[in-house]
């Protein structure tokens, strides 16, 4: 599937002469279900359609006009303001302090720049900017529509509960953990929906997160990151050792665990964001160290938007997001994970159980699909989406 796409998008045309379009408007929309179907984890199913861009009753677009002159502004200043004051109270606490420096060498071609952070801070200072970020995290969401926010706790018995989707081999390993002594998990393990995920798990615990190297460059998000602890990588690393990535999250994974005082990391092991009715595979860095994990489940409920970040653009979505009257999130917190001698001998093994847990108590679908096919059905699509456009100005 993957080598015929990325025929479709091998040496692409420099012209529209050159560009071989379809018959007509109906054999686009055929080939884009198609699309839809082999990409499945990252197509749009709500009444916004493929990329966000319509088409919409008329009864949706009058919903709109009327939040985009009422809800938006708003909701926009809010934002805005909620940001800033937490940008102010990170400088005001970290003023007269120096950043913890973490790995100290900075390869050119990607992996990992030299790490600084202020999560690392004792005391009462660390205490203020965790608290104000849970609390002004949670305010953000509801100004962004999530009055309401649905937690179920799982424990390790109702896990046990014999059921058709459980294994066999799931239910001895739990029950295998609950004998352990209780430790801490060395990272949260969660799917990935959209960027609002973050804001949840700022809301929950104000974990450390892996972003992007230009995150931490950036005005004010870049100060709150550096709170956060966050680990700096590069995504569009060329170098094909990434070792230095993995490094530095293990270092971090273990840290967490041993230490009850350090960050604790958060971590998407898909490494990308789905429509959130799939699961991909997972990566294994924050399996490698062995530790027990946290895994949790969210989940966006919705009626006419999805606020899933999958082939819609961003301003697009935060767009519509904002025109949102009511927004919904759902979260299922599982157990501690507490790895067998074999899974802390495999992580791949380790990446997978959890994986298929989580699939289970979430009710997701298994998908071997990643972020590369992510990007070639973003590619095809908007090929496909350009050749819709040529055929209305053809009717025009």
């Amino acid at each position: 599937m993957e080598s015929e796409l990325k025929d479709m998008n091998s040496n692409p045309p420099s012209s529209k002469e050159e560009r071989p379009l379809l018959k007509s408007e109906s054999d686009l929309a055929a080939a884009i279900e198609e699309l839809d179907k082999k990409f499945a984890p990252y197509a749009r199913t709500d009444l916004y359609g493929t990329m966000g861009l319509g088409p919409f009753p008329m009864t949706e677009k009058i919903k709109l006009a009327v939040a985009m002159v009422t809800l938006v502004p708003l909701r926009f200043l809010l934002s805005m303001s909620l940001l800033l004051l937490y940008y102010l109270i990170c400088r005001l606490f970290t003023l007269f302090s120096a950043p913890y420096r973490g790995a100290e060498e900075e390869e050119e071609e990607g992996g990992v720049v030299v790490q600084e952070d202020y999560a690392h801070m004792r005391g009462w200072k660390r205490t203020v900017i965790v608290s104000c970020g849970r609390f002004l995290s949670r305010v953000l969401l509801f100004v962004f529509g999530f009055y309401w926010i649905h937690e179920t706790r799982l424990d390790r018995d109702s896990l046990m509960d014999p059921n058709p989707k459980t294994t066999s081999a799931e239910i001895s390993q739990k029950g295998d953990a609950a004998t352990e002594e209780p430790e801490r998990p060395g990272a949260i393990v969660s799917n990935h929906v959209s960027y609002l995920d973050i804001l949840y798990h700022m809301s929950a615990s104000c974990p450390s997160f892996v972003a992007k190297r230009s995150v931490g460059k950036l005005p004010l998000v870049g100060l709150i990151s550096k709170c956060l602890g966050c680990v700096y990588v590069q995504r569009e690393a060329k170098s094909p050792d990434f070792k230095g990535v993995s490094g530095t999250v293990n270092e971090r994974v273990r840290e967490a665990h041993r230490n009850k005082s350090a960050p604790t990391i958060m971590l998407f092991p898909e490494g990308t964001t789905t429509n959130g009715d799939y699961l991909l595979t997972f990566k294994t860095g924050a399996f490698l160290a062995g530790t027990p994990v946290l895994p949790v489940i969210l989940k966006y409920p919705y009626e006419r938007f999805s606020v899933a970040w999958d082939t819609i653009s961003g301003a697009r979505h935060i767009l519509f997001l904002l025109c949102q009257f009511v927004n919904h999130l759902e979260v299922i917190r599982l157990p501690v994970y507490y790895p067998s001698q074999e899974e802390k001998d495999d992580p791949k093994l380790y990446a997978s159980n959890v994986r298929r847990l989580m699939a289970t108590e979430g009710n997701l679908i298994l998908s071997d699909l990643g972020l590369g096919d992510k990007r070639i059905y973003h590619a095809t699509l908007n090929g496909n989406l350009s050749q819709t456009r040529d055929f209305h100005q053809k009717e025009e």
